[in-house]
């Protein structure tokens, strides 16, 4: 009598890791919000959060503070002097930012696991050189997707498409780093197991796209997150998604 074996074919292993840059890796969107809040209050205005909320994440062409500004005024400034302020004071205010916590930690681990990395972000190239190499972290990363190499920034899955084919990763394979929840849109559309770690602004939304919520990465280590991740039942089938986003409080 011939038995048949019937052969199993584990979950495929992660192989690379793919972060956000502003909120995610560095804090810049606390000092972003902060500089135009103290420019509105100096104008006897204010900046609110559900007003800004829906720009984080995105290109900054979505929102033009200094036209919302003169709008809620009623008349025009002189947009020089208040833009020279305000890049004066945001720029005072993100010199005292480091690294997020969890973020080298995992950037470094990455590397030791064979990992590869990407950042994906709707900022200009230019930016997230700047500050990764001013971090240290620009070697650390494969590759670098941002605004100038696709048409469509976030919440449209393209810039992590755009990530995963420089990479030469399926989406299964890959795990995405967000803070927002236009990013993390984005990362899901793409078809990306989505890890949120939402920044001192972000924490204030509801982040509902996201797979798994942190409060920093340093609450988790590497190793542990992707055991977790590819543990999960239904982690191969794409139409699969949970209504209940676990979350890992302090």
């Amino acid at each position: 009598m011939t038995h048949l074996v019937r052969e199993t074919t584990a979950a495929p292993r992660i192989q690379a890791l793919i972060f956000d840059f502003d909120g995610l890796i560095l804090d810049t969107e606390t000092p972003d919000f902060q500089s135009w809040q103290e420019i509105y209050a100096a104008h006897g205005a204010e900046l609110t959060m559900d007003i800004w909320a829906d720009c984080v994440g995105r290109p900054a062409h979505v929102f033009d503070a200094h036209t919302h500004l003169e709008g809620l005024l009623g008349q025009a400034l002189d947009r020089f002097e208040v833009r020279a302020q305000r890049w004066l004071r945001f720029a005072e205010l993100l010199e005292a930012q480091s690294l997020l916590p969890g973020v080298e930690s995992y950037v470094t681990e990455a590397r030791r696991l064979g990992l590869r990395a990407s950042v994906a972000s709707s900022a200009p190239r230019s930016w997230v050189e700047h500050h990764l190499e001013r971090l240290g972290l620009l070697a650390q990363f494969d590759c670098l997707r941002c605004v100038e190499d696709v048409t469509h920034a976030k919440p449209h899955p393209e810039l992590y498409q755009s990530a995963l084919t420089a990479l030469g990763v399926e989406p299964i394979r890959a795990i995405a780093f967000e803070d927002s929840p236009n990013g993390a849109q984005a990362a899901k559309r793409a078809g990306l197991y989505c890890v949120a770690v939402p920044n001192a602004v972000t924490r204030q939304l509801l982040i509902d796209h996201a797979d798994l919520v942190l409060n920093s990465l340093a609450d988790l280590t590497l190793p542990e997150l992707l055991s977790k991740v590819e543990s999960e039942e239904g982690r191969l089938n794409p139409n699969s998604r949970s209504d209940t986003i676990p979350r890992i409080d302090e």
